[in-house]
């Protein structure tokens, strides 16, 4: 078990915590085949290692938000590669040995994003799958052809015979050139899978409400939200005539609702005996939704009044959770919980763990970020079993224990939905996000009784999983549910030399049955190169991968360690990575805190996750905030992830057409990134922060009136009004440029981010100012301080 290896310890240069970056497994005999010979690779980009002096040059933000970094491949190979939005690795180049990559003291690891939405899909159908008889390998661009009967395998170097059928290509509609089919020009496809592929006869798509009707869930409003976004998506819920849903509300006691075809109105059967949860008519409970669509409607329409006025306070969640996981246990499907408080009766039961005032201590970063029962862990591998995803929505204002009703979604490769202080009335810009999400978690494409399996070449081993799912065995995960929304990291470790290699290949093949009743697998496969030499590890370094895992890592410390540890070992990670390019790679040894232009965002970005909310100290954070940050870390595809982490700043008041996009006939403007330093704000100007799931609008003081009245559509600063979350539909050139650049960034992601309209005495302010990574707070070092000690170290 990694986690039981890495054993950090809270001294900050304890070398037990500099192994959270190095998976056990030295250097083995090289035992490999040789690879592709006509695979050469590209010299290194000199920009990727051009030294730079940290503490002289400060503005190191790009003008745009950073792309991946390309391997250096062929150009052919580099075409044919996996999109790093879907497949990306900390290092572009593999190190030959695992004491090379321990020497170079960078995590090795891959960040997928394996169901995400493509607009381009190639799939194929076919009676015959070509794979790899031995290995089990999809063939894939990086295969090679011996001549037109044989392939050679890119992971096990077997030789296999190409079938029959596939001498065919059905696209060009020749014969004899199996090196042009669409699998070996494709790095991503999708197949239609034949029988084999199937335990079962695919399973409808089955849908299960649990609903929150106790007197604290109908204060907070959101059943008249939920229930009118059910009924405005109903028909665009992914399925087909096979389609089934269901509902269970439930406050001290279990509602069911017999919905079946041919009665006259929906029929609620309550059990009251919580303790012996069963089903009172287990035939009836999940119906098809074509043939009762109308009583369902009805219930849709019927439900916020029928508790309007309850004063029932209690809320037994896992006792509901019981009674919905024997309803969906004989045909798997999704679980969509609704919650809003605290549970507080029967199985489940939990109280309440945090104290305002202790927040930081030692004792509540060690036990409170760990759940409290294990009853949610075991019931979601149980579910996990029968097929079930959990997906909890937690709309509350007050303390839920998200650490431990998280693990119900966490092991059922399931979502978590946070919107703290959920008010109908008071808090309208989380009724807009809360709004928009459900409505495209509703609509999106969904994967059921779904597994991932992870590949990759002889020599490399997985070593850790990270994200929502249960490990069937050692490189397979149980989906009960895939969404296109959800991300996963993985580490690596080198087993055996790869000395005989000129490049290595990583492959996830997803299976899945669609919404229509389809067995597919949509199989990713990635190519990269091998290199020899530190420099060249260094410069194939992928920043934002190599924080996006560590991220995932450190969420792990936080919880089987402590928050100290984990703090530590980031830390650590940016003194070893950092010493060991200055001591092997630098060939001239000068002052300051030199790092390679690719590295250049390291400090910075292990800086922001230390302030993230996930990991940083202070009373300040409220420990659901805390935990529902690092679930997100640990969920988000890289993409986003990184928003949260570092987020991006713009100025928005002088916004113009030059250097626009173009897209859909819309003009996007393109304002520069800017460093998240008070420094950079302006009392004159007005400043957009996009922080992921919030994006900020900050106005100053003495903002320019043509901006507050052209964007705004007010006079002055002072009549800014409090808690603005929409923007004005103004005919100005200025509003019309705001709102498309606003929305073109909330296009960029599936979530809804709410905006936050704030003047300098709003509340909100202080949660602005607290993503100024790069200024001095309370508990934490400015940007310049954290390079100083981070020379102070590698110095020693």
């Amino acid at each position: 078990c990694w986690s039981a290896l890495v054993q950090l310890g809270n001294h900050t240069r304890n070398p037990c915590v500099r192994t959270l970056l190095m998976p056990p497994g030295g250097p083995g005999p090289a035992q490999l085949s040789p690879s592709l010979a006509a695979m050469s690779l590209q010299s290194s980009t000199p920009e990727a290692l051009r030294v730079v002096n940290l503490l002289q040059e400060r503005n190191l933000l790009p003008p745009a938000p950073v792309p991946a970094p390309t391997p250096c491949l062929t150009q052919d190979l580099q075409k044919l590669n996996c999109s790093p939005e879907v497949f990306r690795s900390t290092l572009t180049s593999i190190p030959q040995t695992q004491s090379l990559l321990n020497k170079a003291k960078m995590p090795l690891g891959l960040l997928l994003h394996p169901f995400k939405d493509l607009s381009q899909l190639p799939v194929v159908t076919s009676s015959t799958i070509v794979r790899c008889r031995f290995c089990r390998t999809y063939i894939n661009p990086f295969v090679s052809f011996l001549d037109q009967r044989r392939w050679k395998c890119n992971l096990c170097y077997r030789v296999n015979d190409v079938p029959e059928e596939f001498m065919y290509n059905p696209v060009s509609r020749s014969y004899g050139e199996p090196h042009k089919r669409p699998e070996v020009q494709n790095a991503t496809i999708e197949f239609i899978a034949p029988s084999e592929y199937m335990l079962r006869p695919p399973q409808p798509a089955v849908y299960l409400f649990v609903l929150d009707v106790s007197h604290n869930a109908v204060e907070t409003g959101y059943l008249n939200v939920f229930c009118q976004s059910l009924l405005d998506n109903i028909s665009s819920l992914p399925g087909d005539s096979r389609t089934k849903v269901g509902f269970i509300t439930f406050d001290s006691t279990i509602h069911f609702y017999n919905l079946q075809e041919g009665l006259s109105q929906p029929q609620m059967l309550i059990v009251s005996d919580i303790e012996d949860i069963f089903l009172p008519t287990p035939d009836s409970l999940l119906v098809n939704l074509n043939e009762s669509k109308e009583l369902v409607q009805d219930l849709l329409k019927s439900l916020p009044n029928l508790f309007e006025k309850t004063m029932e306070t209690q809320s037994a969640l896992g006792s509901a959770l019981q009674a919905a996981f024997k309803l969906l246990s004989p045909t798997g499907g999704r679980m969509s919980v609704f919650q809003t408080q605290l549970p507080n009766l029967g199985v489940g039961a939990l109280q309440s763990r945090e104290d305002p005032n202790q927040r930081a201590s030692a004792k509540v970063m060690r036990e409170h970020l760990a759940p409290a029962t294990d009853f949610y862990k075991k019931l979601a591998l149980d579910c996990s079993s029968q097929q079930v995803a959990v997906d909890l929505f937690l709309l509350s204002a007050q303390y839920c224990d998200l650490a431990s009703l998280g693990c119900i979604s966490r092991y059922s490769a399931g979502s978590v939905y946070y919107y703290p202080s959920y008010h109908h009335q008071h808090n309208p810009a989380q009724v807009e996000r809360f709004q928009k999400d459900l409505k495209r978690y509703l609509t999106r494409k969904i994967g059921f009784e779904a597994v991932m399996r992870i590949r990759c070449t002889k020599g490399l081993s997985i070593h850790t999983f990270h994200g929502n799912f249960f490990v069937r065995s050692t490189d397979l995960l149980s989906l009960p549910n895939v969404n296109p929304d959800a991300g996963f990291a993985v580490q690596m470790s080198i087993e055996e030399n790869l000395d005989d290699m000129q490049v290595v290949s990583f492959q996830a093949a997803l299976l899945y049955t669609s919404s229509k009743g389809e067995r597919r697998i949509r199989v990713h496969t990635l190519c990269l190169p091998v290199v020899n030499s530190l420099s060249d590890i260094f410069a194939g370094a992928d920043v934002q991968a190599i924080t996006g895992l560590l991220a995932c890592m450190a969420v792990d410390r936080s919880v089987t360690a402590s928050l100290s540890d984990a703090r530590d070992a980031m830390t650590n990670a940016a003194i070893d990575s950092l010493m060991s390019y200055r001591q092997s790679v630098l060939t001239i040894q000068q002052p300051g805190l030199l790092v390679p232009a690719c590295l250049r965002l390291f400090p910075l970005y292990i800086l922001a996750l230390l302030k993230q909310k996930a990991f940083r100290t202070g009373t300040s954070t409220r420990l659901d905030d805390r935990v529902f940050a690092m679930l997100q870390l640990k969920y988000q595809p890289l993409a986003y992830a990184m928003l949260m982490i570092h987020p991006a700043l713009y100025r928005v008041d002088d916004l113009t057409d030059e250097g626009a996009l173009n897209i859909n006939e819309r003009t996007i403007p393109q304002p520069r990134l800017l460093q998240l330093s008070v420094e950079k704000l302006s009392r004159e100007g007005a400043f957009l922060m996009d922080a992921g799931i919030v994006i900020y609008l900050w106005i100053g003081r003495n903002c320019h009136s043509n901006f507050l009245t052209q964007v705004l559509g007010v006079p002055n600063y002072a009549a800014v009004p409090d808690n603005l979350y929409l923007l004005p539909e103004l005919d100005t050139a200025e509003s019309q440029r705001t709102r498309a650049f606003i929305g073109w960034l909330r296009d960029q992601r599936p979530f809804f981010p709410s905006l936050h309209i704030i003047r300098d005495e709003s509340q909100l302010k202080a949660s602005f100012m607290q993503n100024m990574i790069e200024d001095r707070t309370e508990s934490a070092l400015s940007y310049y301080e954290f390079l100083l000690h981070l020379q102070q170290q590698i110095s020693k």
